[in-house]
Order: structure tokens, then C-alpha cells, then sequence
């Protein structure tokens, strides 16, 4: 990304003579796509336009001061938009990204506050699901396997050695009362990939923690490999949950009903929970069942080829095999039910995407493409208006700064 950068020369503390040279980069991405999904309701298909087909429409800064003695101060300040109307797409100013860092020439780097997890990272860096663009925004179902992809209160070292590349992660939690489910922001994990610039591979093991004290455990490996204009990919992962979705300190049917209300914590944690996919296809797409989760795990495999210097296709194929707890485990009496849970453990759903995708590139800076996809869904697990199947399809436009 070719980012417009304001470099600004700054007076180190008092006691220094030297000069400490800072620079300030603006960046951003603005994306939005027409898009036609079938069986989006009830009997009927869906147009919009909407905020984000390739990526997600953003505005960031980065700030990057030289201490000298190779020591290097660190900001990221990152803002998500939506494009169709221009308003934030969250109450909270940088949703994205927030975090302060250190970065040494010979230990790495450490990055303190909101940031991408260890998940992502290697989704993105190592196997990601195009060439030219690292996921689908408006259909990701490998983000969808990456514990929300973002966890506030997070410590991150990340540190390089010739072509190996190593991440940890730690999130304390904060904020995680118990008064509802709330999303799992304690976490811990470590990540090693290896990238020559033609062969990369990468494992990944991070655990969060919920409010009961039980475990959602998340490992991914994959490997990608470039040769010329051809780029393909192959990865596994898997999330395993130790306990059944639960609702915590409720004692009465009227305080359940608040907690999973439309809105709460609890009603987040369950959709994000549920979804196999993230962006358009994320939540209240998938029925409740969805989040009824003892073990997913997820095939995914891609290329891309490079048809001439401006134009690209990319086919992915994403296989997602899951299994249940069953309903009579979900929920404690007298709120069993309560969600609409109607699993039986003894039944595995599944659920099958399949995308292609042409992108025209005018510049280094903008895009156009258009995108195919293909989802099916079997077992406990079906679309929230009962259907099985759907197909989509949009056309975009994406700029770069």
C-alpha cells in the first residue's frame, strides 16, 4: 500500500544533543461494491451496496520516531468506516488498532494495546486467501476461525530471524465482569512462520479464556508457495470449546432474557460465536445452533494467477466441518431452550464456500474486481430463513492511500 507520508523533524529531550527524526504516515483504504445475494431472506434475494467487498474501509495513522542506538518508537492508530455512508461503523474511535510500541534492531518489537492477534497474522502473512488481497471482507470464513481476530489489553512480541518469524501474544482480559458472556479477551499464544519469498509455512496456538474459567483453544498450520504468476495455499485449523455456551450469574427468567437481549454482550459473544464468517456474512446470517460449538475445524485451499500485469483470478475453496455439545448440555433450568438450541451431538454439520474473483488493476493504488461465491450448509447448521444454500455475487472499486 502506498501510503503519503509527512515527515517531520523533532528536538530530542533536553539532556540530548542529538536529533531524533520522527515520521507521520496518513493511510487508507476506501472500498464499497454492489452486491447480489441469493436467499438472503425468507424467499427472496438482497441488493446493496455495501461498505467493503475486498477490504474494509479504513483510515489509519503511523507514527515512527528513530531514538537512536537502533531503538524505534511505534504508534497505530487505525479507524474503520463504512463507504456507503460515510459514518464509523463502530462507537469506538479506533476500533481497528490502538497500540503504542518499541522496536529494536536486535530484540524486535513489543506493541502494547488493541491490535490483530497471533491468528490473523498468520492467516494474512503466510497462506492468505488471495495474492493480491489477503481475505474477502465481505466473505472470510478463515477470519471467522480467528477468536474475533482483534483482542483489546493485548502485549505482543514479534521478532525475525533471517527467514523465520516469531509472535507472542498476552491479553489480561479487563473489562470481562461475568455479569454476561462477553467476548474472550484473556489470551495467550505463540506463532513461528517461515517466508524465503517463494515458500512460506506457519503454525499457530492461541487460548482464550471465557468468563466460566473454561478454554476455547485455537491451532492453525499452512503453507503457501509462489512461483512466478501462480501463487497457491493450503492450511488447516481448528477451534475446540471446553464448554457449552452459557449465560453466567442469571437467576431468573427475566434476567436471562436481558442478558441475551439484541445488543448485549451475551447476544454478541453468541453470534461471533456462531459465525463461520465474518464481515457481511457474519452475524444473524447463521441460525442460533451455529453457536453450539465443541470442535470446528476448517480446510482451506486457493490460487491465484497473475493473467497479465493488471488483471488476476483467484479461486478458494473453504471446507468447515463441525461438531455439538448437544442441546440437553447448553443451558442449566429453567433456561434450557431459552436460545432456540435444537442440536443433537451425535449429527456433524457442515458448511462449504467456494469464491472466485477478477481484479483489474489501473494503478498501484486502485482496483476493480468481481466476485462469485458459494455457500452450503448441512446438518444443525443452516442460514437463519432455514435455507441450505446461497450464492452471491458484487462488483467493486477499491483505492489505496
Amino acid at each position: 500500500m502506498k501510503k503519503a507520508t509527512f515527515a517531520v523533524a523533532v528536538l530530542a529531550a533536553s539532556t540530548s544533543a542529538a536529533w531524533a527524526q520522527s515520521s507521520v504516515t496518513l493511510y487508507g483504504i476506501v472500498d464499497a461494491a454492489a452486491r447480489y445475494t441469493t436467499n438472503a431472506n425468507v424467499g427472496s434475494s438482497q441488493k446493496q451496496l455495501i461498505p467493503g467487498g475486498m477490504s474494509q474501509s479504513r483510515l489509519g495513522v503511523n507514527v515512527t520516531e528513530d531514538l537512536g542506538g537502533g531503538l524505534k518508537g511505534l504508534v497505530n492508530l487505525e479507524h474503520r468506516l463504512n463507504s456507503d455512508t460515510g459514518a464509523a461503523s463502530s462507537a469506538t474511535d479506533f476500533w481497528r488498532q490502538a497500540w503504542v510500541g518499541l522496536q529494536s534492531s536486535e530484540f524486535g518489537q513489543i506493541r502494547l494495546g488493541r491490535q490483530y492477534n497471533i491468528l490473523f497474522d498468520v492467516y494474512t502473512s503466510t497462506f492468505a486467501s488471495f495474492r493480491y488481497s489477503p481475505y474477502i471482507e465481505a466473505y472470510k470464513p478463515e477470519i471467522g476461525m480467528a477468536m474475533t481476530a482483534r483482542q483489546d489489553n493485548m502485549v505482543k512480541w514479534l521478532a525475525q530471524f533471517g527467514n523465520f518469524y516469531t509472535e507472542v501474544q498476552v491479553s489480561a482480559g479487563e473489562g470481562q465482569s461475568g455479569a454476561a458472556a462477553a467476548l474472550p479477551n484473556k489470551t495467550i499464544g505463540g506463532l513461528v512462520r517461515y517466508n524465503d519469498g517463494k515458500f512460506g509455512a506457519g503454525g499457530v496456538y492461541l487460548q482464550a479464556t471465557e468468563q466460566t474459567g473454561k478454554k476455547i483453544k485455537a491451532t492453525v498450520l499452512g503453507a503457501s508457495y509462489t512461483d512466478g504468476p501462480l501463487y497457491v495455499h493450503a492450511s488447516w485449523g481448528e477451534n475446540k470449546f471446553e464448554n457449552p455456551f452459557t449465560l453466567l450469574n442469571q437467576t431468573s427468567a427475566a434476567g436471562f432474557a436481558a442478558s441475551a437481549a439484541p445488543g448485549s454482550a451475551a447476544n454478541v459473544a453468541l453470534l461471533t460465536r456462531g459465525a463461520y464468517t465474518s464481515g457481511i456474512l457474519g452475524a444473524n446470517v447463521f441460525n442460533t445452533d451455529s453457536a453450539d460449538i465443541n470442535k470446528r475445524t476448517m480446510l482451506m485451499f486457493g490460487a491465484t494467477y497473475q493473467l497479465t500485469p493488471q488483471l488476476n483470478v483467484g479461486a478458494n475453496l473453504w471446507l468447515t466441518e463441525q461438531t455439538h455439545f448437544g442441546t440437553v448440555q447448553n443451558l442449566a433450568a429453567p433456561f434450557r431452550n431459552a436460545l432456540g438450541f435444537s442440536t443433537d451431538a451425535n449429527i456433524k454439520s457442515k458448511a462449504d464456500f467456494f469464491a472466485v474473483v477478477f481484479d483489474y488493476a489501473f494503478s498501484k493504488r486502485t482496483d476493480a474486481y468481481l466476485e462469485l461465491d458459494y455457500t452450503k450448509t448441512s446438518g444443525e447448521v443452516q442460514f437463519a430463513n432455514g435455507a441450505s444454500k446461497r450464492g452471491g455475487t458484487m462488483l467493486g472499486l477499491r483505492h489505496r492511500f
